[in-house]
């Protein structure tokens, strides 16, 4: 039976270590956090519940593809659920918009401060809808794992029609002219860590995937996706070792052996790294294994933007909270501009807020409110002490909130922050990225980092910075396509 060692058990790691064990893999997981996951953890303080990572869903079929390949059911280990409106925007001026399915109540909010830009949304979403096919068709399901791939005639048409050098924010001038709409749609650059400013036109698309294919909630918060990927790895026979820390690669005539841990060292015939490729580059393998990817050419890539966490649990009920929640500022560009430009946190952020008690009582104590509570964010950086600013940024968005409308929220009974840095030494990111690379031009989002590294064999790398990108479907869906070239080259598929 051959032998694979994952390192790392974020949705990526556990996708792949499922798939290959299906396939009659001897897989195990070693993860340095206390529990699976990566990013994506679940915490608890006085009774409320917060999922610490990710919270927004889209394409179900990406996790459902987990358990039908191992010829399990999704629905008897998660409870999927749909959320309809998807997300409440509160905007500076006062207007709210609710995202929703339902196009023509869609206009009608937004026709209440630009009849414009109501009468443009279904010629937006035409784009939008046609964006998504053609980034599902050739780029979401495949690796480009060689210079042949990329040059596939197929690919490089679709790259040409997807108008890859022109930015998000250009391509929505084209149908918007009023702030609250440009920076509603323009939001969707930051959930591959990017500014619409700078990022590609291709990232439209989310107004598609959100609004017509739909956004979803998970019973138990979003950190039982993990959960149940690792409550069927292990029913599969995949050892999994949390707190357990990789600290090298064992390489040998340009093979990677097999990885020594805080366990040992074990050996294996396939090794996959799910995490931040620049940072398993720069801490795991020598430079003279890695030519390909040498310390300047890691630091020649721009990070993504990070996130400031406060997890907030109050002794109250906020009616005008949905599930998903966005605030945003009265100028939006210079939010990018601070974080990208400045390398500082801005001063007034757009502030999102995950309120999951809204669709589940039970993950707040009665008559409370879980709030989870994200502010974009630099990567870490001499510009920015998180040390120092922890506690006087967290108090300065809390209040910022109360002057929006939730009353009371500075006197929370909870009040957890977690900064880049925290998150960079939790999970391995890259300098507290969130997404590894920022998608802030053309050539980092449409040539990421491989999913191997030339001259190491019997490597492989999942997870968002690498092919086909970030975002948990996405994330979750690499860990199924390497596992099954794996497999091909195997020829066990």
């Amino acid at each position: 039976m051959k032998k694979a060692i994952v390192i790392g058990a974020g949705l990526g790691g556990l996708s792949c270590a499922i798939r290959l064990a299906t396939s009659g893999y001897q897989v195990t997981v070693f993860e340095q956090q206390n529990a699976v996951g990566g990013k994506l953890q679940r915490v608890e303080y006085e009774g409320y519940h917060f999922d610490r990572g990710p919270s927004t869903i889209t394409m179900p079929e990406a996790f459902e593809r987990v358990f039908r390949t191992a010829g399990r059911r999704m629905e008897d280990y998660l409870d999927m659920y749909k959320i309809d409106p998807s997300t409440r925007n509160f905007f500076a001026d006062g207007h709210i918009v609710d995202m929703s399915s339902d196009i023509e109540w869609m206009k009608e909010q937004i026709a209440a401060y630009s009849p414009h830009d109501a009468s443009q949304l279904n010629a937006f979403l035409s784009e939008s809808r046609e964006l998504f096919q053609q980034a599902d068709r050739q780029f979401l399901n495949t690796l480009l794992l060689d210079m042949k791939s990329k040059l596939k005639p197929q690919l490089i048409s679709a790259l040409l029609r997807i108008r890859p050098l022109t930015s998000l924010q250009k391509l929505l001038y084209r149908y918007f002219r009023h702030p609250n709409t440009l920076a509603m749609y323009g939001r969707y650059a930051t959930y591959v860590g990017s500014s619409p400013y700078q990022s590609p036109a291709i990232f439209a698309m989310m107004a598609h995937l959100e609004g017509t294919l739909g956004v979803y909630g998970v019973k138990g918060g979003t950190s039982a996706i993990p959960a149940a990927f690792e409550r069927l790895a292990r029913e599969l026979g995949v050892e999994i070792y949390t707190g357990a820390k990789v600290r090298k690669l064992l390489i040998h005539d340009g093979e990677v052996r097999g990885v020594e841990s805080e366990r040992g060292a074990m050996s294996a015939d396939v090794t996959i790294a799910n995490g931040d490729v620049l940072s398993i580059c720069r801490d795991m393998i020598p430079a003279l294994h890695r030519p390909s990817m040498s310390d300047s050419k890691i630091a020649a890539y721009e990070p993504s933007l990070s996130g400031f966490v406060s997890l907030i649990g109050v002794r109250k009920h906020y009616e005008q909270l949905l599930h998903h929640n966005v605030y945003f500022p009265e100028h939006y560009e210079q939010e990018f501009q601070d974080i990208f430009g400045a390398l500082v946190a801005p001063s007034n952020p757009t502030i999102y807020i995950c309120h999951s008690g809204y669709s589940e009582p039970s993950m707040a104590p009665e008559g409370g409110s879980n709030l989870f509570v994200l502010a974009n964010a630099p990567y870490t950086s001499s510009s920015w002490n998180w040390d120092m600013e922890r506690g006087r940024y967290g108090s300065s968005l809390i209040k910022r909130l109360e002057t929006r409308g939730l009353a009371g929220i500075t006197s929370a009974e909870v009040k957890r922050f977690y900064t880049p840095e925290d998150l960079q030494k939790d999970t391995g990111a890259y300098r507290g990225a969130i997404y590894g690379i920022s998608s802030n031009s053309a050539r980092q989002t449409f040539s990421r980092p491989a999913n191997t590294l030339k001259g190491l064999n019997r490597f492989w790398f999942v997870g968002g910075t690498t092919n086909p990108g970030g975002g948990t479907p996405i994330v979750t869906l690499s860990g199924q396509l390497v596992a099954e070239e794996i497999l091909s080259r195997d020829g066990r598929i």
